[in-house]
């Protein structure tokens, strides 16, 4: 199986959700010397843009997302150290993006936020997932330790939804504000609402928040 083939078959099987395969596949890509990061670049980045095309013309739904999100994590997995490694060996300029991301105190729900964190990492990010009820001193502190580029806060339920603001003043506070752009989303969430709490995006699905990901750090370059 020459590189291409390879490439082929890891992107098929992340689109199907085939955990086992996708794992085997890029066990064999670090065996046959393929650079990880071009594996990340070139098939698991591609392979969730395809997954998140599918999601927006509704042919995949919630749980074929959720396997897909499954399969690739399983293969970054096995990059990530690879990854790392390289990167360092070449001492590369090009700083990695970082992202925050939690579900706000109060809030226990964490799926739609591990989905965005999936779809992240897919994208190359390097995301650091705090999880569920999540304090505004928290997510400072994280924000300090991995000097993030983004911060992705989450609210599944109405009356967490406040606790936006609060984290955000807390970032004004600490002289944060201005270094950082401040995500937002969750099912009772709106763009009106994300503007109103003075977050820099609202997202109203883990696709579309790397593509707003994307879109924000471009504007601050």
């Amino acid at each position: 199986m020459d590189k291409s083939e390879l490439f082929k078959a890891l992107s098929e099987a992340i689109i199907k959700g085939d955990q086992n395969t996708a794992e085997e596949l890029a066990q064999k890509s670090i065996k046959n010397s393929i650079n990880p990061i071009e594996t990340l670049q070139n098939c698991l980045i591609p392979a969730m843009d395809i997954v998140g095309q599918k999601f927006e013309n509704q042919e995949f739904f919630l749980p074929e997302i959720l396997i897909a999100a499954r399969a690739m994590e399983h293969a970054l997995n096995v990059l990530k150290p690879e990854i790392e490694a390289r990167r360092k060996q070449e001492k590369s300029p090009e700083k990695e993006i970082t992202v925050v991301i939690g579900t706000v105190k109060g809030d226990i729900h964490d799926i739609g936020k591990n989905l965005v964190k999936f779809f992240m990492e897919g994208a190359g990010f390097k995301v650091f997932d705090l999880g569920k009820e999540v304090s505004a001193e928290t997510f400072i502190q994280a924000i300090k330790k991995r000097n993030a580029d983004i911060l992705c806060m989450s609210a599944l339920i109405s009356t967490t939804m406040p606790y936006f603001r609060t984290v955000i003043k807390k970032l004004e506070e600490e002289g944060l504000r201005d270094k950082i752009k401040v995500m937002v989303g969750g099912a009772p969430v709106t763009e009106e609402y994300a503007k109103k709490v003075k977050a820099d995006a609202y997202a109203e699905d883990a696709f579309k928040a790397v593509q707003i990901a994307r879109a924000l750090l471009e504007e601050g370059k």
